[in-house]
């Protein structure tokens, strides 16, 4: 999300740079907020599109934990995100290496 907010201010020519947060509407009334209602609600709806194919395509439900960058901004926005773990990809990488030492 941050970095295509960084695309629209760097790549055009009047775009402001502005700062990553859920707007109070989804309709903007000013050019940041509605590039903060679109990049966040964009954001909002890719992951949880995302989700339910990769639940169509499993055939099955399944627990889907979020990690990582805005996730815990927008984890509670989809409802198919069942839990939120900051530090999942350290907490792996913890593992593999005690694993790695036995």
């Amino acid at each position: 999300i941050q970095i295509s907010a960084e695309a629209l201010y760097l790549k055009t020519a009047k775009l402001p740079h502005i700062e990553i947060k859920k707007p109070r509407k989804a309709i903007g009334r000013t050019t940041v907020s509605s590039m903060q209602s679109g990049l966040y609600f964009g954001y909002v709806g890719l992951v949880s599109n995302i989700i339910e194919e990769i639940k169509r395509e499993l055939g099955t439900q399944a627990n889907v934990i979020s990690t990582g960058g805005f996730a815990a901004q927008i984890s509670h926005e989809v409802n198919s995100i069942h839990f939120h773990e900051p530090y999942l990809a350290l907490e792996g990488l913890r593992i593999l290496h005690e694993r790695s030492r036995e």
